[in-house]
């Protein structure tokens, strides 16, 4: 049997520091964290906010369609074509709503290759790869909302565009010319432009591209960073390269379904009758129930367009709520004191012209800016849809263009003035100037012309697209219907039904 050594005091008191030393030592290296493997960031998720918002601003989109539009443009026109109109808003939303998820949405929102500036590609056909975990970017870094509900989002915008147009040669369009020129036209004129102003790089490309370049360390390292950096900020549409804003639709919508009506009004001609027969509104109270309605779904429209729940979007809610209400109380004054009675046409028609011009502005001007707009927007669109109206004697029967398309211009150019900062406005953005909180350089001059640009490019292709098509369509099926089926109403003559029986 061994023994342990016997302990002398030496030795004791040399085993109680080697004990204490070792004691010590495991006590630091328990307190030392191991080393950790390097995890990835979490890819961003959908806030349940901004999606139930994106949600509800759909609904209220398609509500401006249906009833909205159709009750607004229904109530204008002459008792025997209330039908007719109720009928084609009706179609287009649904055949739009049917393109749109089957081509629409990739020709508009996709990567286009070599042509990505001008048109999307076929990547998204038939709603390829767009599930329920899809997700795409907001304007926000790190922010994300589910692609489906971008994608039905933007559906109601390419509802209600072409609906639009209809008011300008209503009362003696044949339905089934109207049905093959709406195919026809947002498949070549509405789905590119929304690619040119809406379609763009994900913020958190770019601002990881700007800290790549930022981070590189050698000429050859910064040529290859800034080489990716241009790459994926000029990987959007020209005229979002272009630095164009639009927040809501003021070209894309607005411009582009007003020259297209213009246009369609020139080419079908005028009413048989007009303008020596009187044509009065059959129904200005469904008129001014449909100018509310568009008026409550316009938030979504405006307020839906910033993608998030958050303070932009209650700016964009504010303006598109003040502008409306200055355009109503402006117009009903410049009218009183020009006719010498005010009128329920005249407030409904200045509500829709303060919805039209704060569009594009509604998320960049300051409340001030937008309560301007609206006040100023009324008399230039009294101004086309009497004076120049009359000049010309075009039939622009529910004046498409003198409200959306004049106001929708009038709106572009404003929102390059009302963008700045001293006004009251938020400022550019820029995302690679991720270390400032992306603030961009402003300059009013430089970014008005942005805005004419914007404007003439949208006024040129709409309008020349346009005119190509109702000549295709008028030579394939006759655009008009005869002047018997005119005279006797679209009710019953198209559709075979009568709005009222009685």
């Amino acid at each position: 049997m061994r023994f342990l050594p016997e302990l002398t005091p030496k030795r004791a008191s040399l085993g109680l520091g080697v004990v204490a030393l070792l004691v010590m030592t495991g006590a630091a290296y328990a307190q030392t964290p191991a080393p950790q493997p390097v995890v990835p960031a979490a890819a961003p998720t959908p806030d349940k906010g901004d999606t139930a918002w994106m949600l509800v601003s759909s609904l209220l989109v398609l509500m401006m369609s249906i009833p909205g539009l159709a009750l607004f443009y229904g109530g204008l026109v002459r008792t025997k074509n209330m039908l007719s109109v109720l009928s084609q808003v009706m179609m287009i939303v649904a055949l739009v709503g049917v393109i749109w998820v089957l081509w629409g949405y990739s020709e508009a929102f996709t990567d286009g290759g070599n042509l990505t500036a001008y048109v999307g590609g076929l990547g998204k056909v038939f709603l390829a790869g767009v599930t329920p975990s899809s997700n795409v970017a907001t304007f926000s870094n790190g922010v994300v909302i589910p692609e489906l509900a971008y994608m039905v989002f933007q559906m109601t915008f390419a509802m209600i565009t072409p609906a639009l147009i209809v008011g300008s040669f209503a009362e003696r369009i044949k339905f089934s010319a109207l049905i093959l020129f709406i195919v026809l036209w947002v498949t070549l004129v509405y789905f590119p432009i929304a690619h040119w102003v809406w379609y763009a790089a994900a913020p958190d490309d770019i601002a990881a591209a700007a800290k790549a370049l930022a981070a590189a360390t050698d000429d050859a390292a910064k040529q290859v960073a800034q080489a990716k950096l241009d790459a994926v900020t000029s990987s959007g549409g020209w005229l979002w390269n272009l630095g164009a804003l639009d927040f809501a639709g003021g070209t894309v919508v607005h411009i582009d379904a007003g020259i297209a009506g213009l246009v369609g009004a020139l080419i079908v001609g005028k009413r048989i009758g007009y303008p020596r027969e009187p044509m009065p509104p059959h129904s200005l109270t469904m008129t001014m129930i449909g100018a509310s309605l568009l008026w409550v779904g316009w938030f979504g429209f405006n307020a839906g367009s910033n993608l998030e729940a958050n303070g932009a979007a209650a700016l964009a809610f504010v303006n598109t709520m003040v502008a409306t209400a200055a355009a109503t109380v402006s117009w009903l004054f410049v009218e009183w004191a020009v006719k010498g009675r005010p009128s329920l046409l005249g407030m409904a028609s200045g509500a829709v012209a303060g919805l039209v011009a704060v569009t594009p502005a509604c998320g960049f001007a300051g409340p001030m800016g937008a309560v301007v707009l609206g006040l100023v927007v009324s008399p230039i669109c009294i101004f086309f849809v009497s004076t120049v109206k009359n000049m010309f004697g075009y039939d622009d029967a529910l004046d498409v263009f003198g409200v959306h398309c004049i106001g929708g211009i009038v709106g572009a150019l404003a929102t390059g003035i009302l963008v700045a900062p001293s006004l009251g406005g938020t400022g550019l953005t820029d995302y690679t100037n991720y270390a400032n909180g992306n603030a961009g350089t402003y300059d009013m001059g430089h970014q008005l012309i942005v805005q004419a640009r914007a404007v003439l490019a949208t006024l040129g292709w709409s309008g020349g697209v346009s005119a190509i098509l109702y000549w295709v369509v008028d030579l394939v099926i006759g655009l008009r219907v005869s002047p018997d089926k005119e005279r006797e109403g679209l009710d019953i003559a198209e559709h075979s039904e009568r709005a009222y029986n009685y």
